[in-house]
């Protein structure tokens, strides 16, 4: 078989820098750590700034980098991890939960997960918006959409709005015996809402795991969680559900 046009083509500069620079991070730099500044880099791989911009860039696609206003090119810290596969049988905000409650309010949902949860299109739902943070940064913004009906003795005086409120659906939530779940995750970008909660660019990569709770033969609540796509790691669990879990960080995806 005769040899391709494409493997013909040499490596892009900036791609050979690119694994010399991971290499250089694996060995000589720490999660947090700034690296120098471009000019001085440069200098030291013996390319041109512009060669070094694009491997950079690409570093920092990949979950590598992170550049910070003010701050400058950092070492990312490793992917975060959150199980999301059908064997996981807790509510959200259970004990060990890392999410973090923001607010609630109740609000008429988008026409698609009204139509996942089986409520009517005009009907109010809870809606709990919570961050997922690791080292300090907000990896993940979730909304989880809960009809009125799966927290029927929710009381507004206890806990009218806020942070308060959105513990106290949760709490309500948690009440219902979980018969399961499942997942499906996708490739989508960053509305402008979520961007600036994740500290990205609007139409950023983004990877939006949905998440159906089941009680009782019926969808009890639904999870929709937008993460940074730098930031996680899908891998396949033998039972066959996905899940985003935390690994070497080093190790492509």
């Amino acid at each position: 078989m005769g040899t391709t046009q494409l493997e013909t083509v040499p490596e892009p500069k900036y791609w050979h820098l690119r694994t010399v620079l991971s290499e250089a991070l694996d060995s000589e730099f720490t999660v947090g750590e700034i690296l120098p500044n471009e000019r001085d880099l440069a200098a030291r791989f013996g390319v041109a700034r512009a060669t070094l911009r694009q491997a950079l860039e690409q570093l920092e696609l990949e979950g590598r980098l992170q550049r910070r206003r003010g701050v400058g090119t950092t070492v990312a810290p490793p992917r975060v991890g959150v199980a999301v596969g059908t064997e996981q049988h807790a509510w959200p905000g259970m004990q060990g939960d890392d999410r973090q409650p923001v607010d609630c309010t109740l609000a008429t949902p988008p026409a698609a997960v009204a139509a996942a949860l089986e409520t009517a299109r005009d009907e109010a739902v809870h809606i709990v918006r919570s961050t997922r943070t690791t080292h300090g940064q907000a990896v993940a913004a979730e909304l989880l959409y809960v009809p009125q009906a799966s927290v029927p003795d929710l009381s507004a005086i206890d806990a009218p709005s806020g942070p308060a409120r959105a513990r106290a659906v949760l709490r309500e939530l948690q009440r219902l015996e979980l018969e399961g779940r499942d997942s499906a995750v996708e490739l989508g970008s960053a509305r402008a809402d979520d961007a600036k909660e994740l500290d990205r660019l609007p139409g950023a990569p983004v990877l939006v795991v949905t998440t159906r709770f089941l009680t009782a033969g019926r969808t009890a609540a639904l999870s929709v969680a937008t993460y940074r796509a730098d930031t996680c790691r899908l891998t396949f669990g033998a039972s066959g559900g996905v899940e985003i879990q935390d690994g070497p960080q080093r190790q492509a995806s």
